[in-house]
């Protein structure tokens, strides 16, 4: 069985990039680092860092068994969390993961709720996009995220979570103001077929799903703009390079220059909930997030 104190050391050494770094972070001597690392090769049989780097390089069973040491750690950390909690000695804790959109909109109150609640615990933000979300919720380094799933992304879905419904984002249109189909209170998605489009990385979620509903329509839309910031996409929107499809959240507020319209068939949906591994922790400041992030959810126009 591999020794934690080990991955422990390895894990640090692949952040700090050098030996002695390392030996600091952790309150080592160097030496001791180095024969941390030995004792592990001789453990598995394999080199895990190549000498002579500067930085040190991981070599692939050293990438390997890094990628896997964050989780186990991360897991662990949490089990500690948890049981002192229990016997009262460790003030709550929660890290938590949400993407842009909702940390602008329905976050700050339901963050203003559970501090009302629950002024002791130690209350962690990540703000990031959903494909990295959810790898950081599974491996442990989170708690507790609110994320979104659809049918146009089923990894999401296969996540092995436990979850909570939030709220059903559905999709806007956003055109330039002097567009002519702007002159409509709401367009079909299919005319904005033949239209420039501005769209989001291939990785992006919400751009997924857009492409996934224009061709469940007919047609796959044609961007030549990509970028995952909204306030972005509105702008070049705004300056006529060309139309989006974006969720309703990211325009609550438009730009200058952009009309928004409804989507009168076949506009997507995603369903944003919040998730939290089905073996992860558990403790009662979950609850109460969850709880919060609910009735914060419910009051939303």
């Amino acid at each position: 069985m591999l020794d934690v104190r080990r991955l422990r050391v390895l894990s640090h050494l692949a952040a700090q990039g050098n030996f002695s770094a390392a030996a600091d972070a952790l309150g080592m001597t160097q030496s001791a680092v180095s024969q941390h690392i030995a004792a592990l090769e001789r453990e598995i049989g394999l080199a895990v860092v190549r000498r002579g780097t500067r930085p040190v390089e991981l070599t692939e069973a050293g990438s390997a068994l890094t990628r896997h040491a964050t989780g186990i750690l991360a897991r662990l950390e949490t089990a500690e969390q948890e049981l002192a909690e229990i016997a009262e000695r460790r003030r709550g804790r929660l890290r938590f993961g949400c993407f842009p959109t909702l940390l602008g909109t329905l976050m700050p109150a339901a963050f203003a709720r559970f501090r009302r609640l629950h002024p002791d615990v130690r209350l962690t933000v990540v703000d990031d996009h959903l494909h990295r979300l959810v790898p950081r919720l599974e491996n442990g380094e989170l708690d507790l995220a609110v994320i979104y799933d659809h049918e146009a992304l089923p990894d999401v879905g296969a996540g092995n979570f436990d979850r909570t419904p939030l709220l059903a984002d559905r999709f806007q249109a956003v055109l330039p103001a002097a567009h002519p189909l702007a002159r409509r209170r709401a367009i079909r998605l299919q005319d904005l077929r033949g239209e420039s489009w501005i769209g989001g990385a291939p990785s992006s979620g919400w751009y997924r799903i857009v492409r996934h509903a224009c061709q469940q329509a007919g047609f796959s839309p044609q961007a030549d703009f990509a970028s995952d910031d909204y306030l972005a996409v509105q702008a070049l929107v705004a300056a006529g390079l060309g139309v989006s499809v974006i969720p309703g959240l990211a325009v609550m507020h438009p730009l200058p220059g952009v009309a928004v319209r409804q989507l009168a068939s076949a506009a997507p949906v995603r369903r944003i909930c919040a998730a939290w591994p089905i073996d992860g922790y558990q403790g009662p400041t979950l609850s109460a997030m969850v709880d919060s992030l609910r009735l914060t959810a419910q009051d939303m126009p």
